[in-house]
């Protein structure tokens, strides 16, 4: 590849998008609901089914549906999300994001995966 089409080539990639956001993972068959934030939206549904799929998602309970109802009993949802070169800190506006979901949502104990908020 000559050095003309690889400087093309990174300036293309630095104008694609990168979204952060808020998503669902909702169980259809118990209608549970998992509410979570992340950095880049990109391929993140993926990545859930891959670690579901290997027994490695952190949320014992979602995994443990998972493992007996298997992927076709979960749907994956973006609720909010946000160019990701607009916000200087992260974390701080995937908090902001996040909260009111799970406020509005409330996916705890029967109706969710989430774990109550402490504060």
């Amino acid at each position: 590849m000559d050095k003309d089409r690889r400087k093309e080539l990174k300036e293309a990639y630095k104008q694609v998008k990168i979204y952060m956001g808020v998503y669902q993972i909702t169980n259809k068959t118990n209608g549970k609901i998992y509410i979570d934030s992340c950095p880049n939206l990109k391929n993140k549904w993926l990545t859930l089914q891959g670690q579901l799929d290997m027994g490695m998602f952190a949320n014992f309970q979602l995994q443990k549906d998972w493992k007996e109802l298997g992927a076709g009993a979960f749907t994956y949802e973006v609720l909010e999300k946000k160019d990701a070169s607009e916000v200087n800190d992260r974390r701080w506006e995937l908090k902001q994001m996040k909260k009111p979901w799970l406020e509005k949502v409330q996916p705890y104990g029967n109706r969710g995966y989430n774990k109550q908020p402490t504060d």
